[in-house]
């Protein structure tokens, strides 16, 4: 416990120091009307795009698919059949918005990108066409997208579920202690796979009731969660607990395990985590995970309280003991 306090005490300085009001999310009534009688109708044209669109002139992509098409010519050309030619943009180049335009006779998109390419080169593109082939330069955005991606879910389901078989065979065969069965006298490794799981139910449910926040969250990511609406406060304190927990548990089985033991103990709260994400997330989608989320709380509360709680002490030795009788240490009767 004393470990855990102390990094969060180091903690508290460091995201209290980040925290500064933002009016990236949301604004006083008062200040609204009055930036409302002083902007232009193009800037309040910008400022409706980017409050639904979330993002705007001078936002910067890349490109994460094969190539990109842009349209060198205006967009009025193409929509009137008139002689146009295109250029590509490959693969990992970044992109920043120079332009959009609403064009409402367009019947494909009626909304039109124009692209500044760190060549030098111009370019429109339809946003359909745009979006999913591209990521904000931001490595958090990109480390989001990359998770979203269901290749990579699929990839790392079973991964996931291989590592977990073998570690957790290991750990059967060897009679060593694991999360939930043959647990170490800490509440933390508990404590952890509850965190992740109930992240992940988050995680879902923010995307599922609220997702324009979430896609405004993409496009301006931040660890800070001072800065965000309270769901999202909620996900990324969630995130910061998960990192201090992680700390807590490595010291805590460091301190009751010998190295080999306490490697294959880890592994097995690794494999219990990266689970706990993968069925809580898919789940919640479909309305599961809520109810499910309750039962994993009384399973692992449950074997905690059966398994981890340590209430009595060898007379002879001085090793915790789950219940009274042979010590498995000394041999010792404890009555």
């Amino acid at each position: 416990m004393y470990y855990l306090l102390r990094v969060i005490i180091l903690a508290i300085p460091i995201l209290v120091a980040s925290c500064y009001r933002d009016t990236t999310y949301s604004e006083t009534e008062g200040d609204h009307e009055a930036l409302v009688r002083n902007y232009t109708k193009e800037q309040m044209d910008s400022i409706s795009f980017y409050s639904s669109h979330h993002y705007t002139d001078g936002y910067n992509f890349l490109v994460r698919a094969d190539s990109i098409s842009l349209l060198r010519q205006q967009p009025e050309e193409l929509v009137n059949q008139m002689m146009i030619d295109t250029f590509a943009v490959m693969k990992g180049h970044q992109v920043v918005v120079g332009d959009i335009r609403i064009i409402p006779q367009d019947t494909i998109d009626s909304v039109w990108v124009q692209l500044a390419t760190d060549e030098g080169q111009w370019g429109w593109v339809h946003e359909t066409e745009l979006l999913p082939r591209v990521v904000p330069v931001d490595p958090i955005s990109q480390f989001i997208m990359f998770f979203s991606d269901s290749h990579i879910i699929i990839s790392l389901i079973i991964i996931a579920i291989i590592c977990f078989a073998y570690v957790a065979r290991t750990i059967y065969r060897s009679n060593a202690p694991m999360v939930f069965l043959r647990d170490i006298p800490s509440f933390y490794p508990t404590l952890l796979c509850l965190i992740v799981a109930s992240a992940a139910t988050l995680y879902a449910s923010v995307q599922m009731f609220e997702p324009q926040t979430w896609r405004h969250f993409y496009y301006h990511p931040t660890v800070n969660p001072f800065k965000l609406p309270l769901v999202l406060c909620i996900f990324i304190s969630s995130l910061w607990a998960m990192l201090i927990v992680s700390l807590a548990v490595i010291d805590d089985v460091r301190r009751h395990l010998p190295l080999s033991d306490a490697l294959l103990y880890l592994s097995g709260v690794v494999g219990v985590c990266a689970l706990n994400y993968m069925i809580f997330s898919i789940s919640t989608l479909y309305y599961i995970g809520y109810p499910l989320l309750m039962v994993y709380y009384y399973f692992a509360l449950r074997q905690y309280f059966r398994h981890s709680r340590r209430l009595y002490v060898c007379g002879n030795c001085g090793r915790t003991l789950v219940e009274k009788g042979k010590c498995p240490e000394c041999g010792c009767i404890n009555e």
